[in-house]
This record gives structure tokens, sequence and C-alpha cells, in this order.
């Protein structure tokens, strides 16, 4: 029997636009809502909103299973695979597709860069259950992501903002953001909760048993993601009020590059993979991973490097808005590929 998106995640769209419209009327009809909301900041930081975002990446760094990690490793030429598509092809697939198609929006289109350097380590294991991949090397895969997320992300940012742009002829954009104020905003919203995570684990497993963390502790803190995504959503949506008029026309222009690279990110691992000798099962693991993004991480880097009221911001949080329809669609495409592929 095909597994089922919980209730909460099968209608993750639908709680964004509420979220987004719950902000609209917020902004439009109490001027005085970002008065309030900035009364809350600790010179750019937004105090409620910091703590809302590290809350949003507890419960995926909770569930990752870095035992996985070897069962992975024995598996040289897939992880190879993996990490030259997700790592190297990845980022540059979706620089490439902000610059063609965000160039004249500078905001959206370093939002989008920040979205490409990142691989998911959340939503994936959903995907990846639902298209009846390999849990093990999906976990192990989310394991070595998520540690390279925490030692690299930073590096990755500065280069891919401040060496590669210049080099495609975009020198009239300047960010002006040093490796430092990346690393230290990644230290504070994956490094805290990585090392809340991992202590969580050790103890918690330690002391309750292997069993009571996956069946009651990680459903309970479940729903904290959504939850505090919802609150960044509704907090950045009051800011923007009666502005917020011309947002549908830009939802779409961010949405269109997303859904293209969701799409050419899964069919070229896959086939990769194929060709590689892989099985149906460490195949669809490997394709979720590839083509899913760590959004929030791009959101909390977005605002706390850009500001809570920033382009980049904005295109962080439509990231989520358009992975859920268009990763179902591939959950969908993967089966068909099993039936023509897999004999």
């Amino acid at each position: 029997m095909k597994k089922k998106l919980s209730f909460l995640d099968k209608y993750l769209t639908i709680w964004i636009f509420l979220a987004m419209g719950i902000g609209i009327v917020i902004g439009y009809f109490i001027p005085s809502a970002d008065d309030f909301i900035n009364s809350f900041s600790n010179g750019t930081t937004n105090i409620p909103l910091a703590i809302g975002l590290i809350l949003m990446m507890y419960p995926p760094l909770t569930k990752v299973k870095f035992s996985q990690i070897p069962k992975v490793l024995a598996k040289p030429k897939l992880l190879f695979a993996s990490f030259l598509i997700t790592w190297i092809l990845g980022p540059f697939l979706m620089f490439s597709l902000a610059v063609i198609f965000l160039k004249d929006y500078p905001e959206y289109m370093t939002g989008l860069i920040v979205i490409g350097l990142a691989p998911c380590i959340a939503m994936v294991i959903v995907w990846n259950e639902l298209a009846e991949g390999n849990r093990e090397f999906v976990a192990g895969l989310v394991g070595i992501n998520s540690l390279l997320q925490v030692f690299f992300f930073s590096l990755y940012a500065y280069f891919y903002l401040e060496i590669v742009l210049p080099l495609f002829g975009i020198n009239g954009l300047t960010i002006d953001i040093t490796i430092s104020e990346i690393a230290q905003t990644v230290g504070i919203y994956l490094g805290i909760p990585f090392a809340a995570a991992v202590i969580s684990r050790f103890i918690l497993i330690k002391s309750k048993g292997e069993q009571w963390f996956s069946n009651k502790f990680i459903p309970f803190i479940s729903p904290i993601t959504l939850i505090a995504l919802l609150f960044t959503i509704i907090v950045m949506f009051s800011l923007k009020g009666a502005m917020i008029v011309s947002i549908p026309m830009d939802v779409l222009k961010i949405a269109l590059p997303l859904v293209i690279f969701f799409a050419i990110m899964f069919t070229v691992m896959f086939f990769v993979g194929k060709a590689m000798g892989a099985n149906y099962e460490d195949n669809a693991a490997m394709s979720f991973t590839a083509s899913g993004n760590n959004f929030e991480l791009a959101i909390a880097v977005s605002i706390g490097v850009f500001g809570i009221n920033s382009g980049q911001a904005f295109a962080g949080v439509i990231g989520p808005l358009v992975e859920v329809p268009a990763l179902i669609l591939l959950v969908q495409f993967a089966f068909w590929l099993r039936k023509k592929y897999y004999k």
C-alpha cells in the first residue's frame, strides 16, 4: 500500500497561502503592526523571529539518523554521484536559472541563489517514503548533507554571491556581505538547532530508547517546523502591508525557475543513478535528495543577512509554497519511471 502525506504536509501550500493572507490583513488594517514587530528587535535581529527560525530548524535536524551514514559510505559510487549532482550541479543550476529569470530583480535573484546552496534535510524523507525509496540510504544522505551544511554553507554562499556573480557580468549588483556575516548567521540558525538536535538524540535515546524517541518524541516536535514557518510568513507579510498588491506576479516570477530546477535535478539524478546500476529504491533516495532544498535554512540566512523586509527573504518563503505540489508530482513521476525502467 502506498504511503500518504500527513494532513499537515498534504495541505502545506494552503497553510502558507493562509499565513500570507493573515499577514497582509494585519499589515493593511493595522498600520502600527510594523512598529510593534520591530520593537522586539535588537540591532538587526528580531528576537521572536530568531527564536521561531531556530525552532523551525530543530525538528528536521532531530530526525537525522547519523548512525546510517556508514551505510551510504558502503556505496561509494552512488555517494559520489549524489554529491556531484546535489552539491556541484544543483547550486550552479539554481544560480543559472536565477540569473536567467530574475536578473532584473536582484533581491529575488540572490534569494533564489541562496535557496539552491543546500539540499533538503527534512521533507526529502517524506518524499522518499511516499515514493517507496530506500529509508536507510536517504537517512545516510541526509546525515552527510546536514554535516556539509553546518561546515560549508557560509563558504558556498560567499563564493556564489560575492565571487561568481561578478564573473557572469553582474557587477552592478552590490551585495557587500562578508563571509563572517554569513558564518555568524549560519552558526546561529543552523549551529544552535544542530547542536540541540544531536544532544536530544543522544540523551533521549539513551534514557528512553530508540522506539520511544521515534514513535513519541519525533511526532510531538514535528509540527513545530510548520508552526514556526507560518509564524515567520505572517510576520514578514505583516510588515509589507498595503505594498503587497504586486506580490501575486512576484510569486509566479520566483516559482517558475524553482519548478524547472526541481524537474531537471530529479530527472538528471535518476538517469545518472540508473546508468550507474542503482536499484530503484536507492535511485529514488538520491533523486529526491537532489531535487529538494533546505528552505528553512535559506529563509533563516536571508533574514539574518539581508533583513526581514528583503526580497531575498520573500523568495525563501515562496520555496516551500512551490515545493510541495511540485514534489508530489515527482513522486508520481518516480512510480512511472519505476514501471518503465525497473521491471
